[in-house]
């Protein structure tokens, strides 16, 4: 069963309506307490195990801005966490190819602008992989 509990935040406590299962209305402290206590009313209200509620967390801040903000600051995080993950293959690569061409640990350090410690750790995924 999916569900979507929408929460809104007044005072302290954020209030949660879950439209596909009547009467689910419920107070939580803290945005991570939600999923479990949606699934364990949802449990309650419904013929369905807490363990087979799929709850989607829909929060209101009160502020457009703040949430394309949010928006906003995820993609650019997920997008520096793939240029790391890409910049780490290709390190990866250039340590190998430099390697194999004769230099030494320090000369690709210094060449990469990495510390030869780094350099010996990444030949030694290569080698070990």
């Amino acid at each position: 069963m999916k569900v979507t509990a929408h929460a809104v935040r007044i005072g302290e406590w954020w209030t949660v309506d879950v439209p596909e299962v009547d009467g689910l209305f419920i107070p939580a402290k803290r945005l991570d307490q939600i999923p479990a206590m949606v699934a364990d009313a949802a449990a309650l209200l419904t013929e369905v195990a807490a363990d087979q509620v799929e709850v989607t967390l829909d929060y209101d801040l009160g502020d457009p801005a703040v949430l394309r903000n949010i928006a906003e600051a995820k993609q650019r995080s997920a997008e520096a966490q793939r240029a790391v993950e890409k910049a780490s293959r290709l390190s990866r690569a250039l340590v190998r190819d430099l390697r194999a061409r004769g230099l030494s640990v320090r000369d690709v350090a210094t060449i990469l602008e990495i510390s030869h410690q780094r350099v010996a750790q990444l030949d030694k995924e290569h080698t070990t992989t």
